[in-house]
């Protein structure tokens, strides 16, 4: 395994591969936790569906297979399945997470006929854009790692600039508003933010999985901190780790995805979380449970203690009065 490890780290490709999975998982991680804080979860399952369309558009209008392309057409995708959201879901009695589940399906199905056309045509076979349902990291190139490399820094540094302000819309909108931020324009270009995540991520994760990485990480977090900023940075570490892992495991077996796999790290983070975080998770609750119950019993038994000697000198009181 620690041979393996080495022969990783001295490959190029591998290196490169590498480093955009973990700042693929830092930037989700980031920008998912304040989309968890918002109850905004199903968002960013939305946006990633509704980024398929974007995607089979862009290639079928440049026939390029470039994640530059790639990310303008979903893009755009994404911010008219942002705005086609708000719309519902104002001029309508339709909730929003109903009408997220609408523009969800009706996007990913239109990405699916285009898919569906673009693989019969006289390029599908080379396109290769079935790759980007469950992503294939393998597929990428020099070029691909950079521009994700790039893009995710750049949200991360983003997210640290804006802190205070998506701090305040996620956890008091009200406020913000009343103090004069552009709540509405901080809320699209988070919704923005988003989509450009999905774009850089899907195509070593792909569609259908991006939305876990979004949001995985930023749920174990939760579980280990009552601070925002420290929740931010764990869930980024937790992230990036699950990005590390999956491509590590993958690189053992000559079939294993580097998407699911990182997915399942992120899933096993969680589950470590659930069960082992210092105060919301289970053995943390079952051991306070434990020590509620034996300072109870403890209590009781004083009590009884106490009671039984309280008898005791009450009787001896009456039988010295009856002498």
């Amino acid at each position: 395994m620690f041979d393996y490890f080495i022969q990783l780290l001295s490959d190029p490709n591998a290196q490169w591969i590498l480093l955009g999975s973990m700042l693929l998982g830092l930037s989700s991680g980031v920008l998912g936790s304040f989309a968890y804080l918002r109850k905004q979860s199903l968002m960013g399952d939305a946006l990633a569906h509704a980024a398929l369309p974007g995607v089979c558009i862009a290639f079928m209008l440049t026939g390029s297979k470039s994640i530059f392309f790639f990310l303008i057409g979903a893009a755009a995708a994404g911010l008219i399945a942002t705005f086609g959201i708000g719309y519902v879901t104002r001029n309508s009695r339709i909730k929003q997470d109903s009408a997220l589940g609408i523009v969800l399906s009706v996007f990913f199905g239109i990405g699916i006929v285009l898919l569906t056309k673009i693989q019969h045509g006289g390029s599908g076979n080379q396109s290769g854009l079935d790759k980007f349902l469950f992503g294939q990291a393998a597929s990428m190139v020099l070029t691909d790692v950079i521009t994700m490399a790039v893009v995710a820094l750049l949200l991360v540094l983003i997210c640290a600039l804006l802190f205070k302000e998506f701090k305040l819309l996620s956890f008091d909108a009200g406020f913000a508003k009343g103090i004069g931020l552009p709540v509405a324009a901080l809320d699209q270009f988070m919704m923005f933010l988003i989509v450009v995540a999905v774009v850089v991520g899907i195509q070593a994760v792909g569609v259908v999985l991006m939305s876990a990485l979004l949001i995985t990480p930023a749920v174990s977090a939760r579980y280990w901190t009552e601070k925002l900023g420290v929740m931010v940075v764990l869930s980024g570490i937790f992230g990036a780790i699950s990005g590390f892992v999956g491509t590590f495991i993958s690189g053992l077996g000559s079939n294993l995805p580097t998407g699911p796999l990182s997915v399942l790290a992120a899933t096993a983070l969680f589950v470590f979380s659930v069960l082992f975080a210092p105060r919301r998770g289970l053995a943390a609750k079952l051991l306070e449970r434990i020590a509620v119950k034996r300072s109870v019993l403890s209590e009781l038994e004083v009590h009884q203690q106490r009671v039984v000697i309280h008898s005791r000198s009450t009787q001896s009181a009456r039988e010295e009065g009856q002498l």
